[in-house]
C-alpha cells in the first residue's frame, strides 16, 4: 500500500514552442510520482486568448483525454475522426500501437481557450491494440451530500465514481471526475481505499484534508482513504483523478509511453520515416517532427513515494 501521503505537486510552466507556440502548466508527471493510478500526464493550457494550432503528431501506448473549460477545439486523426469539442464534452483517443492527430482552436484568429489535457497509460493488454476515438457529449453526474447544505456535484468523465460510471472506454480501474462546489460548501468526497487519488483546484478556493490549495495545485492523497473532506468559501471547480496503482514500469518520452528504450527508438524512427504505423491526418501538409533522442538510454520513471 502507498499510504495516506499528502503532497502538493506544484505545476511547472512548459514552453512547447515550435509549431505549437504555447506555454502550458504541467502537474504530472512529477519527479517523485510518475503516475496516479494509470494517469501519467496532466497539462493545463490556458486561460488565454490564443490561436491554437497543434499539427499532426504521434502517440503510442496511451489514451489522450481532452476536457475543455473554455472555447472549442477541433480534433482530427489518422483513423478518420473529425470532431469539434466544447465545454462538458469528452474527446478520448486510444493510441494503441500507433496513431497521429491534430488539435486546432475554432476560428482563424485568437480565441479564449482553456482546457485540461490528460494521458492515461495503457496496460499490456491494450497498448499494442488497434487505435480508436470516442466523443461523448453526455456524461453522468452524481450529487454529493454536503455537510453545510450547499450543493456539490461530480461529473464522471472517465471510469467510475460514487457508484456512477462514465460511458468512455477504460482499460484499468480508474476515476476522472470534475467536482463543482457551491459557495460555503463542506463535503466529504467518497474515495476507494484501495486506489490512490489526487485533487486539482481548477478555479475558486478549496481546502482539502486541511490543506489550502492554490489554483492549478494538485494534492496527492495516496491510498488507504475512504473519503476526504473538502470545503470552499467562494465556490470551487476541482478535478479528481485516481485509480488502482499502476504497477508496470513505463518509459515516457515525447508523446510515447512504452516499456523499454528500444520501443521508443523504434516508434520515433517510424514516425520520422512516415510509416503506415501512424497513418496521416487529412487536411494537413505540415506535421511535428520528432525531437532528437538524448545521448543516454531512456530509463523507466520510478516512484519515490
Amino acid at each position: 500500500m502507498i499510504g495516506q501521503h499528502r503532497l502538493i505537486l506544484e505545476p511547472r510552466e512548459v514552453p512547447l514552442g515550435g509549431v505549437r507556440g504555447m506555454n502550458v502548466l504541467r502537474a504530472l508527471p512529477h519527479r517523485n510520482l510518475p503516475t496516479i493510478g494509470a494517469w501519467c500526464f496532466l497539462d493545463r493550457f490556458g486561460p488565454a486568448d490564443t490561436k491554437m494550432r497543434v499539427e499532426p503528431h504521434p502517440h503510442i501506448g496511451l489514451q489522450t483525454v481532452t476536457w475543455p473549460l473554455v472555447g472549442e477545439i477541433r480534433h482530427r486523426d489518422s483513423i478518420g475522426s473529425d470532431a469539434d469539442l466544447r465545454r462538458g464534452q469528452l474527446n478520448l483517443m486510444t493510441a494503441g500501437n500507433g496513431i497521429s492527430h491534430s488539435e486546432y482552436s475554432i476560428g482563424e484568429g485568437p480565441v479564449p481557450l482553456d482546457a485540461l489535457q490528460f494521458w492515461v497509460v495503457l496496460p499490456d493488454s491494450a497498448r499494442h491494440g488497434t487505435p480508436g476515438f470516442e466523443r461523448h457529449t453526455e456524461l453522468p453526474s452524481v450529487a454529493l451530500p454536503a455537510d453545510s447544505g450547499a450543493d456539490a456535484e461530480a461529473t464522471v468523465v472517465l471510469g467510475e465514481y460514487a457508484g456512477v460510471r462514465s460511458p468512455a472506454t477504460v482499460h484499468t480501474p480508474i476515476v476522472g471526475a470534475e467536482i463543482v462546489l457551491a459557495p460555503g460548501s463542506r463535503v466529504r468526497l467518497p474515495l476507494r481505499s484501495d486506489w490512490e487519488h489526487a485533487l486539482m483546484l481548477v478555479e475558486g478556493d478549496a481546502v482539502v484534508a486541511a490543506h489550502p490549495l492554490d489554483r492549478n495545485g494538485l494534492l496527492y492523497l495516496g491510498d488507504s482513504r475512504d473519503a476526504v473532506e473538502v470545503s470552499s468559501d467562494e465556490g470551487a471547480l476541482l478535478f479528481l483523478l485516481g485509480g488502482e496503482p499502476f504497477e508496470d514500469d513505463i518509459v515516457m518520452w515525447w508523446n510515447f509511453a512504452g516499456r523499454t528504450h528500444d520501443e521508443i527508438v523504434e516508434a520515433r524512427e517510424e514516425w520520422e520515416a512516415a510509416s503506415d504505423r501512424f497513418g496521416t491526418v487529412a487536411g494537413h501538409d505540415v506535421r511535428i517532427p520528432a525531437p532528437p533522442l538524448p545521448p543516454v538510454r531512456l530509463m523507466p520513471r520510478s516512484r519515490k513515494l
